[in-house]
């Protein structure tokens, strides 16, 4: 027998004052995020999933574990295959695939690769913001296509959304099973629909915590007096819609997501800066074309510029 509040796992994200932090799930939550899957976006015996992702992105919780769940099948690709458009068209095609979960950046590649439908029902995308060209390119091919939202403090997705031919953006959707989504101010108050604010979550999904880090647990991890719980404080702001659906605009923090992976800048530029040589950093991200994202260093020298002191210092 298994307790359902013991650690399932525990993945690292990245820290603002340059230490990871690790996220502890509990079992709990992580059946609860795969019975809600199984239901929408929905796994039958008979599915296929093609499985990309590393398993330090916590999205490979539903590659792996839901399949099983369900009865269904399993391909896992290789680091070559995975990020290779023609050789992911040719594996959708070659092992009728029904369930492919990616980043937007991965589909484009496969759209790119000259995929034109086929097996493929359902398309899941998630961890990076979706952009609507994607959306509009993959509609002729593809029965049903998700949009999925969460971090990883609340179990890998805690928002979905079937999208439409009608939508003119892409939003986060409405909260999974036994999950609470709210857009509070800064007093901790539920705002107005069509009002922005700060995205908490709560729910069967929250995390543990923060493993041996009680400070930042309890810096994130809030009691909401409104809502008689605890929920988490994601730093995304987003509005609620008159129809009860989420959108998302952003972040009220440095932090960004770079090719699905999270993001501290203030991790980053403190470890740059640890280099003597170097007097003040600034980092960003850059776009130089359609997923073509980059992570910029701007850097101000003290000194005489010393390359290799640089790089050892690193």
């Amino acid at each position: 027998t298994i307790d359902p509040e013991a650690i399932a796992y525990v993945i690292y994200t990245s820290g603002s004052t340059g230490l990871p932090k690790g996220v502890m799930l509990s079992h709990r939550s992580v059946i609860n995020f795969l019975r809600s899957m199984r239901e929408a976006p929905g796994m039958t015996t008979g599915d296929k999933i093609l499985a990309v992702t590393t398993l330090s992105f916590d999205i490979a919780v539903l590659e792996i574990f839901l399949p099983l769940l369900c009865g269904a099948s399993l391909y896992l690709a290789n680091a070559d295959e995975a990020k290779d458009g023609v050789r992911l068209k040719h594996l959708i095609d070659t092992k009728t695939i029904t369930h492919f979960q990616a980043t937007p950046s991965t589909f484009r590649l496969i759209l790119d690769a000259g995929w034109q439908g086929g097996s493929l029902r359902k398309a899941l995308c998630g961890g990076e913001a979706f952009p609507l060209d994607i959306a509009r390119r993959l509609w002729p091919y593809i029965a049903e296509i998700w949009n999925m939202y969460g971090p990883t403090e609340t179990t890998v997705w805690s928002s979905i959304h079937r999208l439409h031919d009608a939508d003119s953006l892409v939003p986060i959707g409405q909260p999974i099973a036994n999950t609470i989504v709210a857009i509070l101010n800064d007093d901790l108050q539920p705002v107005f629909p069509g009002q922005r604010g700060e995205i908490y979550i709560g729910g069967a999904g929250l995390a543990l915590g923060y493993i041996h880090r009680p400070d930042l647990t309890a810096e994130r991890f809030l009691f909401i007096p409104s809502f008689h719980q605890t929920l988490y404080k994601t730093g995304d702001i987003g509005t609620q819609r008159w129809d009860g659906c989420l959108e998302i605009f952003g972040r009220s923090d440095s932090q960004v997501k770079l090719r699905g992976y999270r993001m501290e800048l203030g991790e980053i530029e403190s470890v740059i800066s640890r280099s003597p040589v170097i007097k003040v950093c600034v980092t960003g991200v850059k776009e130089f074309g359609p997923d073509d994202q980059r992570l910029i260093a701007y850097i101000q020298v003290q000194g005489e510029w010393d390359e290799r002191t640089f790089r050892q210092t690193l």
